[in-house]
């Protein structure tokens, strides 16, 4: 069509009479996807570690036997290629020329004659095996090692300066050794060194380390400079692609969550943790868990949410507890967490390695549409958690969170499927096929995860809600403009905090992001009294990224979400196309009920949404983007 119809009342203009829209320069269309696609992480990575299985007591054996049980095996073949050396590898910074030293004593194919030291004969022998090789720093002066376990193995030597050998004043030097030089195509950027190592440290004060910062302080945003932080690893990203020009690295940016780096990590790394250190207990992996649950709109292919590694094989997930294990492998599959093994392989029986290498459930997670699964129900008891696969089918998973068995129903609304027919449900882990119709009630034992593939007839038969696609939606600008932590996440105790302070207190900034199905805090979406099961809620001063792939239109209701606070000032909702204003709606204020907005989208690469408010104001209101969705038909 030439021009759209103009809409009864005014509400949509033909686009071609539209005029030109002041917006705010981020409000502004950009024609351009914006999150990372830098590096090699257009699937989750998937390999090993040797932190959770070795901690700073790692040496080139240890490596090696991992990464000969990876190929032995047959997880290689399965998709496990990063083996990563995690802390513990350095001796010291040399002084006169600024180069990292590798500790020969336990990385003996290091040593050089020159004395320079070298990883190469090391990712050189990983390369042979089929495997890709990893490595670890800190963005600050010193390493988590050094600021948290400074009395165990393999500590870097010498004076202070020779002690410093994190990235901070050394980037691009460190960057093009590690890459360049050395041959790895994987790293992980800690940041103790900007945390942990202030002025008020006692190993500042004892003359141990010289202080910096702190720059991040995890338990208050508002001592914590964002804006450095950022530019710090920024730093690092723009170093990366000057190092690897056939851009085969992937950049693993590991802030814990701190900082706000839940929003903008997915603009520079190719994963980006999201929460603390897991531990081998249950509720630290729910703890972990949540951080990214409710974030699927902030991952996407290039970019990963990460929860943090695996810790099958320990804890609560060793093979006393396979039924956890099971739980937390099938979980961090759905939410399309990196997939990187943190146990001793050489320990490991055939129970664990059964779940290590379920195909099934790899698939899941290196589905290549990328939807990190979303919650299709939500509660401290039990979560359905579903996702769109590329096939055209749905994962599902139903967690019992308890420690006691519960009784769970699966619907088609969850699934977005239709009632009226049948829906086949094929188990991932036994492998039995089953059938229902509207739902079905499932008996969980504690702390059980059921997976299956879901078939059946989708409530939308001509396209996808854009809530069934967050791989292809990418909020560019959320409508934050004070970070707040997100009260949402199960507050399980870190073990090594124990009952010290005051408690395990919200700490990861977030709260008010681009949500699915919902609205940014987490309510149901309504305008004007009437609700909607299905769509994107974000705040007002807010643009969506849209991959459009082969759609032909793109529909939607839009207005002010009946949770809105301040209520006051009109949101005006607009859809771009590379670029090119598409349609519009009038201005819209809180109570008015929902409008049409529509656009044909043949042709065009992104789509755009704008949800323009009144500039400047510090908690915008929430809007909707109501039944949102792409036609292919």
């Amino acid at each position: 069509m030439a021009s759209w119809r103009r809409w009864t009342g005014g509400l949509l203009l033909a686009a071609a009479a539209l005029p030109a829209v002041a917006a705010g320069q981020a409000l502004a269309p950009t024609g351009r996807w914006s999150a990372n696609t830098a590096g090699r992480a257009s699937l989750p990575p998937m390999g090993w570690n040797s932190w959770n299985a070795f901690y700073t007591d790692v040496d080139e054996e240890k490596v090696l036997a991992s990464a000969k049980s990876i190929v032995d095996s047959g997880l290689a073949a399965k998709g496990y290629r990063y083996v990563n050396i995690d802390d513990g590898w350095w001796l010291q910074r040399r002084q006169r020329d600024g180069r990292v030293l590798i500790r020969t004593a336990t990385f003996p194919s290091a040593r050089t004659a020159d004395g320079a030291t070298s990883f190469r004969p090391l990712t050189d022998r990983l390369h042979a095996m089929g495997l890709k090789a990893g490595i670890y720093t800190d963005i600050g002066r010193n390493s988590c090692g050094q600021a948290y376990t400074a009395n165990g193995p393999n500590q870097p030597e010498g004076s202070m300066a020779e002690r410093e050998i994190g990235l901070y004043d050394h980037v691009d030097g460190d960057i093009r050794a590690y890459f360049a030089e050395w041959g790895f195509d994987y790293i992980k950027v800690d940041g103790c060194g900007i945390r942990a190592l202030g002025p008020d440290s006692k190993m500042v004060q004892g003359g141990r380390y010289r202080a910096l910062g702190p720059i991040v302080d995890v338990d208050s945003l508002g001592r914590t400079d964002i804006a450095a932080v950022r530019g710090l690893y920024q730093q690092v990203a723009d170093a990366l692609k000057r190092h690897n020009p056939d851009g085969d690295y992937i950049f693993s940016v590991c802030l814990w969550g701190s900082a706000d780096v839940r929003s903008w990590g997915r603009f520079i790394g190719g994963t980006s943790r999201t929460s603390e250190d897991i531990t081998a207990s249950w509720t630290r992996m729910l703890h972990n868990l949540d951080s990214t649950s409710r974030r699927a709109l902030y991952g996407h292919p290039g970019s990963w949410n990460d929860p943090d590694m695996l810790f099958i094989g320990t804890g609560d997930f060793d093979k006393d507890h396979l039924t956890e294990a099971r739980a937390h492998f099938s979980l961090w599959a759905m939410v399309n967490a990196p997939l990187l093994i943190g146990y001793d392989l050489r320990k490991a029986g055939p129970e664990l390695m059964a779940i290590l290498g379920n195909e099934r459930i790899i698939a899941l997670n290196q589905d290549p549409a990328g939807n990190q699964a979303t919650l299709a129900f939500d509660s401290e008891d039990v979560q359905i958690y579903v996702k769109a696969l590329a096939d055209g089918t749905k994962a599902v998973a139903i967690l019992n969170r308890r420690d006691k068995p519960f009784d769970a129903t699966l619907t088609a609304d969850h699934l977005k499927l239709r009632a009226d027919a049948d829906i086949s449900l094929d188990d991932l882990w036994t492998g039995t096929r089953t059938s229902f119709r509207d739902e079905r009630k499932f008996t969980l034992a504690a702390h059980q995860a059921l997976v299956f593939r879901a078939r059946g007839g989708r409530q939308l038969p001509n396209g996808l809600y854009l809530s069934e696609l967050p791989g292809r939606v990418n909020p560019a600008v959320d409508g934050i403009t004070v970070p707040e932590n997100e009260p949402m996440i199960h507050r399980g105790i870190l073990h090594w905090n124990s009952t010290r302070g005051g408690g395990e207190r919200p700490r990861y900034a977030g709260w008010g992001g681009a949500q699915v199905d919902a609205t940014p805090y987490g309510e149901t979406l309504g305008i004007a009294g009437k609700r909607y099961a299905t769509g994107l809620g974000v705040l007002a001063n807010s643009r969506l990224e849209v991959r459009a792939g082969d759609a032909k239109r793109f529909t939607a209701s839009v207005g002010v979400d009946d949770t809105a606070r301040d209520r006051s000032h009109p949101v005006r909702f607009l859809v771009y196309g590379d670029g090119r204003l598409l349609a519009r709606s009038k201005p819209m204020r809180f109570g008015e009920a929902a409008v049409p907005i529509a656009a044909d989208v043949a042709g065009v690469k992104l789509v755009e949404l704008v949800a323009e408010g009144k500039t400047g104001e510090r908690f915008p209101d929430p809007v909707v983007w109501a039944d949102a969705a792409l036609v292919t038909q």
